[in-house]
Protein backbone atom coordinates (compact mmCIF):
# COMPACT_ATOMS: atom_id res chain seq x y z
CA UNK A 1 0.00 0.00 0.00
CA UNK A 2 2.62 2.43 0.67
CA UNK A 3 4.26 2.27 -2.83
CA UNK A 4 0.74 2.93 -4.63
CA UNK A 5 0.88 6.20 -2.39
CA UNK A 6 4.21 7.12 -3.29
CA UNK A 7 3.86 6.75 -6.46
CA UNK A 8 0.33 8.60 -6.75
CA UNK A 9 0.89 12.00 -5.28
CA UNK A 10 3.59 12.85 -7.89
CA UNK A 11 1.79 11.12 -10.80
CA UNK A 12 -0.89 13.45 -9.63
CA UNK A 13 1.32 16.77 -9.36
CA UNK A 14 2.32 15.94 -13.19
CA UNK A 15 -0.91 15.34 -14.65
CA UNK A 16 -2.15 18.83 -12.94
CA UNK A 17 1.05 20.88 -13.95
CA UNK A 18 0.28 19.10 -17.70
CA UNK A 19 -3.14 20.89 -17.38
CA UNK A 20 -1.97 23.93 -15.75
CA UNK A 21 0.80 24.09 -19.03
CA UNK A 22 -1.98 24.39 -21.64
CA UNK A 23 -3.25 28.27 -20.08
CA UNK A 24 0.02 29.62 -20.30
CA UNK A 25 1.36 31.40 -23.94
CA UNK A 26 4.71 31.70 -24.00
CA UNK A 27 8.13 29.23 -23.80
CA UNK A 28 8.80 30.93 -20.59
CA UNK A 29 5.54 30.28 -18.88
CA UNK A 30 5.84 26.64 -19.89
CA UNK A 31 9.15 25.99 -18.77
CA UNK A 32 8.60 27.62 -15.53
CA UNK A 33 6.08 24.75 -15.03
CA UNK A 34 7.49 22.48 -16.58
CA UNK A 35 10.86 22.86 -14.25
CA UNK A 36 8.53 22.89 -11.38
CA UNK A 37 6.56 19.91 -12.33
CA UNK A 38 9.89 18.21 -13.03
CA UNK A 39 11.48 18.77 -9.64
CA UNK A 40 9.09 18.19 -7.94
CA UNK A 41 8.60 14.81 -9.37
CA UNK A 42 12.19 13.95 -8.99
CA UNK A 43 11.81 15.10 -5.01
CA UNK A 44 8.77 12.50 -5.19
CA UNK A 45 10.85 9.57 -6.68
CA UNK A 46 13.99 10.72 -4.55
CA UNK A 47 15.72 11.55 -7.82
CA UNK A 48 18.10 14.45 -8.85
CA UNK A 49 16.07 17.29 -8.45
CA UNK A 50 18.67 19.95 -10.35
CA UNK A 51 18.31 17.28 -13.45
CA UNK A 52 14.46 16.88 -12.25
CA UNK A 53 14.37 20.84 -13.02
CA UNK A 54 16.74 21.01 -15.88
CA UNK A 55 14.30 18.57 -17.83
CA UNK A 56 11.57 19.39 -17.11
CA UNK A 57 11.93 22.87 -18.31
CA UNK A 58 12.73 21.72 -21.66
CA UNK A 59 9.87 19.62 -22.16
CA UNK A 60 8.00 22.73 -20.71
CA UNK A 61 9.44 25.33 -23.11
CA UNK A 62 9.68 22.81 -25.86
CA UNK A 63 6.31 21.04 -25.82
CA UNK A 64 4.38 23.21 -28.42
CA UNK A 65 6.82 23.13 -31.31
CA UNK A 66 6.66 18.78 -30.48
CA UNK A 67 2.54 19.32 -30.97
CA UNK A 68 1.69 18.43 -27.23
CA UNK A 69 0.62 21.26 -25.50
Amino acid sequence: MRAIKKTYIPATLFAAALALSGCVTSDLERAGIGAAAGGLTAAAFDGSIGTGIILGAAGGALCDDAGLC
